[in-house]
């Protein structure tokens, strides 16, 4: 079983930044590709990032050159930097991590454990 819990959220002014964490226990997740995805309110969950297990990065086409994610494999945590913060990116932001290989992907039914999420909200 795998536990996953996000910090870092919180309330900024729109052009701030935010660092989430997601820190894994149960297993080691060096081989697992690890996703970030967010919901706000009265929409469905979308994808964000993710990361593969060997490193290499993707991201939300309206994401990209604001947010970055990055994984320490020895702390079993991923992060996701956001800069340039705004308003509608507000969303509560879960962590998930898909324990089967294959292709990259951004379906949020292909990730196997979800963290509790942590709530960001942007002010204008």
């Amino acid at each position: 079983q795998v536990q996953l819990v996000e910090s870092g959220g919180g309330l900024v002014q729109a052009g701030g930044s935010l660092r989430l964490s997601c820190a894994a226990s149960g297993r080691s997740l060096s081989r697992t590709d690890m996703a970030w995805f967010r919901q706000a309110p009265g929409k469905e969950r979308e994808f964000v990032a993710v990361i593969r297990w060997f490193g290499d990065a993707s991201y939300a086409d309206s994401l990209k050159g604001r947010f970055t994610i990055s994984r320490d494999n020895a702390k079993n945590t991923v992060y996701l930097q956001m800069n340039s913060l705004k308003p509608e990116d507000t969303a509560v932001y879960y962590c998930a991590a898909r324990m089967t290989m294959g292709a990259l992907t951004t379906f949020s039914k292909s990730y196997d454990y979800w963290g509790q999420g942590t709530q960001v909200t942007v002010s204008s």
